[in-house]
């Protein structure tokens, strides 16, 4: 856990600038935010003073006066729901203007050139992104404003009331005998000392909430990135019959919510023991205090209770902390993990730029010709995984890497750029961007037209082209269905997707492929027909597979072993 000033500096430089930005309207907005803050708090002074006025009028028996308070809170009334009503329209859109802002810039740096895959091989606390990112930003963001609002309204209630109640307070002398004490605003005293007191206890008795809140997110986030990997996987696990070994895995990952929930209710049931007390006495404390003067005469009924409203008001502006404690545990908890993924991702960024001659060099040239010189891959720990490859690969070539085929995978990686570990370098034909076709494509869910030409729109290939593709591809059935949304990783059969991985290659005609045992769902002889294809139809393209079909070697001209 960050230390406090460290932990707020981090958050100022990350959320803070959404403030700043001159074209936002963040600062406009914020200010009438506190406008109408400053406005809820003159209505809340009117109200403790009609207050006083109606007991006033009744304690006098005053028809008169009641009728005249009864007009002056329908006035209040309209007022209060006014200012609440544009108070929580602006707040809103601060939150989620905030929230949006945040949430687009760190989808930027995590999204983007791979970071998103090599972030998850980096040391540090980053697990679950999709939970720190749609969960966390939204509670760090909301909250924030909220805390800031309630301790901006605490602040003013402190101060419009603490007058208040010193004017009401009078001076009360203190006898011990041989001399008097005169004290003056001794209610505003009492309700310092009270709040003190109460803050303190809370929050002593509070400190192992933010342990336990903090814990209780993690273990429900990975709660559900375990029940999303499930259900991601859920084809695989049918076929191998994994559903017990699944349900074990599941259990054991609520088990630790529920026994961090165990630890968390024991925290709670501290803090709701004392403030259910502290609510109680916070009612009945300022009445037998203020009392003894109503009793003698020295202040009205209305007085009493103005006296009363003040005290309340003014105690629970200095009770800020202990109300907002469970508040600030989440919302630092959230905090803490948006930050632990940025500082990831900013780390990831440091290590590629960092010079080190264990880091493999990717480069362009003019040439159409990929280059390995001298390349060998490693772990992230540094361990070689693949020796020395020193070799070029030409613009029409077909070459079968043959070998070990998670090797392979790591090759690929390597030349997208999304496994710099190792030495040697790597040269990238200019201008001629590669095609990676992996064992399963990604198939968004959409309509299928659009699923099939992501990451373009499927206007830039036309209809003509798509049906020309899925008829060559042996998936006539499908052309019915290029208008309905489905989640077609689930949908569709693995060998129906990895043909539709085909169809994509088919319409973007790359020149260089990179095949990535793409067809390994097949039986021999389709798989036959899906390289017989390739070659007719893209016969300048370049291929480099991977595969452990003997009958593909037929379609290539050379082979690396690793």
């Amino acid at each position: 856990m960050l230390d406090s000033n460290s932990f707020f500096i981090q958050f100022l430089r990350l959320a803070g600038s959404f403030w700043l930005d001159e074209k936002s309207a963040a600062k406009f907005r914020a200010l009438l935010l506190v406008l109408l803050t400053v406005m809820q708090i003159a209505i809340a002074v009117f109200i403790t003073e009609w207050s006083a006025d109606l007991f006033n009028a009744l304690d006098q028996r005053s028809m008169g006066g009641l009728f005249k308070q009864i007009g002056l809170i329908v006035l209040i009334l309209i007022a209060n729901i006014a200012v609440t009503a544009n108070h929580l329209k602006i707040k809103r859109s601060l939150q989620v203007d905030w929230r949006a802002w945040l949430t687009e810039r760190l989808i930027g740096r995590w999204m983007v050139n791979g970071r998103h895959y090599l972030v998850t091989h980096i040391e540090g606390e980053h697990d679950n992104p999709d939970g720190r990112i749609a969960e966390d930003i939204r509670i760090a963001t909301e909250s924030a404003i909220d805390l800031c609002h309630s301790l901006l309204f605490s602040v003013l209630l402190l101060v419009s009331f603490t007058k208040i109640l010193w004017t009401l307070s009078g001076v009360v002398v203190l006898d011990l005998g041989l001399f008097q004490i005169p004290i003056h605003g001794h209610l505003v005293w009492l309700a310092f000392i009270y709040a003190g007191c109460a803050s303190s206890l809370g929050w002593w008795i509070g400190r192992s909430l933010t342990v336990a809140t903090e814990a209780k997110q993690t273990a429900e986030a990975n709660f559900r990135f375990n029940l999303v990997s499930a259900l991601e996987n859920s084809q695989s696990i049918a076929l191998i019959h994994g559903e017990t070994t699944e349900q074990s895995r599941l259990h054991r990952s609520f088990a630790a919510i529920v026994g961090i929930w165990s630890q968390q209710t024991q925290a709670w049931l501290s803090i709701m023991m004392f403030t259910s007390g502290y609510s109680v006495l916070s009612m009945a404390f300022p009445v037998l205090v203020t009392a003894p003067r109503y009793i003698l005469g020295s202040i009205t009924l209305g007085a009493l209770m103005q006296a009363v409203q003040s005290f309340q008001q003014t105690v629970s502006a200095l009770s800020w902390p202990v109300d907002n404690m469970a508040k600030v545990a989440e919302w630092r908890a959230s905090v803490e993990r948006v930050l632990g993924l940025v500082k990831a991702l900013e780390d990831l960024e440091q290590e590629i730029v960092r010079p080190d001659p264990n880091r493999i060099v990717l480069e362009k040239d003019e040439l159409p010709i990929l280059t390995f010189e001298k390349l060998c891959i490693s772990k992230f720990n540094g361990d070689a995984i693949i020796a020395c490859i020193d070799t070029e690969i030409r613009l029409g070539e077909r070459v079968l890497i043959h070998g070990d085929a998670t090797l392979g995978a790591k090759l690929f990686k390597a030349i997208a750029g999304l496994w710099p570990w190792g030495h040697g370098r790597i040269i990238l034909p200019d201008d001629d961007p590669m095609f990676f076709m992996p064992p399963r494509p990604y198939l968004p869910t959409d309509n299928l037209r659009e699923a099939i030409c992501y990451p373009s729109a499927s206007s830039h290939f036309g209809e003509e082209a798509i049906v020309a593709a899925l008829r060559l591809a042996g998936l006539d059935d499908l052309l019915s269905q290029l208008d309905v949304v489905e989640v077609w990783d689930k949908a569709l059969p693995r060998s129906d997707q990895q043909r539709l991985g085909l169809v994509r290659l088919l319409l973007y005609r790359p020149k260089w492929i990179l095949l990535q045992e793409a067809f390994d769902s097949l039986n021999p002889e389709a798989e036959a027909d899906m390289f017989r294809l390739i070659c007719m139809q893209l016969p300048e393209a370049t291929l480099l597979s991977i595969t452990n079909q003997p009958s593909a070697e037929a379609f290539h001209s050379r082979r690396i072993l690793l």
